[in-house]
């Protein structure tokens, strides 16, 4: 089954899996949701990931969740930029997510990093997702 939009489905996975309580969740494996993947760990949201393949032989990604006191550190992930509807933003118009508590994902010309990250290098770009 192909999809529409691979980030999106990558995000609700990890959403699906912490609401069922799971430690790990395989996704397919792409170069943008691994980018995405370093920046949740970096920001500490998952625990990490690694590069596994799928029972068809496919390449995915196996995603360790981290939970503390048995909630999940990721409260809410959302998905902004989406391939019907693309979010662009300056440098100057950067989303800060809860008032600087959450992350806003951003995809640069420099790379995919977080908002601080793009801020910092005063860059601006499509802004992918937020979490908290």
């Amino acid at each position: 089954m192909s999809v529409n939009d691979p980030l999106g489905d990558m995000l609700t996975r990890i959403r699906n899996a912490q609401l069922r309580g799971k430690s790990t969740v395989v996704t397919p494996a792409s170069k943008l949701r691994g980018w995405v993947l370093d920046v949740l760990m970096e920001e500490g949201f998952i625990r990490g990931y690694e590069n596994t393949t799928d029972a068809r032989g496919l390449p995915a990604i196996e995603i360790s969740l981290k939970y503390f006191d048995g909630a999940p550190v990721i409260r809410d992930l959302q998905r902004v930029s989406t391939p019907g509807r693309r979010v662009y933003a300056g440098v100057k118009e950067l989303p800060s997510v809860r008032q600087g508590l959450g992350v806003a994902i951003v995809s640069t010309p420099k790379g995919v990093m977080s908002d601080a990250a793009a801020r910092s290098a005063n860059v601006g770009g499509e802004v992918l997702c937020t979490v908290f």
